[in-house]
């Protein structure tokens, strides 16, 4: 099977309208930190509710996520399993199965393996807080493994080109993440291969809101944590 990349002609500033989120992947000093060390130190686990990490790899393949997260301001974090970790970026308005259609992608901190079964509410004064719903997951392939050269998944993201084939209960098919600025301010894109299951006519961010996990709306979410 030949899978294409919608082509990017001049790869675009991001749109108007698009959540520029502030990322730090450095600590206090300025050094590196470790992969979780980041997410760690943001958060108070006594109080956000989320996990501090410690699960084994996925069996049966790679896992990947989306999470729908109603902070400042509405998002989709997109995570993909890799080397113990997810590896996450920020979209601010989500998946698309058109593949005319260039996502912008902020990457986050690694997050545990096990945030993929979180879904609840980060309670105000916590870091990112606000409501979040597992809206989609499911496993993943790396395209990029399957070429006669293969590439790792943790090589692909060093290099700024990302090919997966997805398998979840709402989002299926091959997608691209492209960077296209530097590391000093990475930005990258999220992009629909052109195959199968790209359609256009689409919208399933819109027309399937729901959480794949529960079944509930982000307004249910919230309530039943308040209640």
């Amino acid at each position: 099977m030949i899978y294409a990349i919608a082509i990017i002609p001049g790869l675009p500033e991001p749109a108007a309208g698009d959540t520029v989120l502030q990322l730090n992947h450095r600590g206090p000093n300025g050094k590196n930190m470790s992969s979780l060390e980041d997410y760690r130190q943001k958060r108070d686990f006594r109080k956000s509710g989320e996990p501090r990490g410690g699960a084994k790899a996925s069996e049966g393949g790679p896992l990947f996520v989306i999470q729908k997260h109603q902070a400042s301001r509405l998002h989709y974090d997109f995570r993909l399993e890799v080397n113990g970790v997810l590896k996450s970026w920020a979209v601010p308005k989500g998946p698309s199965t058109d593949t005319s259609e260039k996502r912008l992608a902020l990457p986050t901190e690694d997050h545990p393996l096990d945030y993929a079964d979180f879904e609840g509410v980060i309670p105000e004064g916590q870091y990112g807080a606000g409501t979040v719903m597992v809206w989609d997951r499911g496993t993943y392939r790396n395209l990029q493994e399957e070429k006669e050269e293969p590439v790792s998944m943790a090589q692909s993201i060093q290099e700024g080109q990302v090919e997966v084939w997805l398998e979840g209960q709402k989002i299926q098919g091959g997608y691209a993440l492209i960077r296209f600025r530097d590391e000093d301010d990475p930005q990258w894109l999220l992009v629909k291969m052109d195959d199968a299951k790209a359609d256009a006519r689409r919208k399933p961010v819109h027309t399937e809101p729901d959480s794949v996990l529960s079944g509930r709306s982000m307004e249910e979410i919230a309530a039943q944590e308040d209640s």
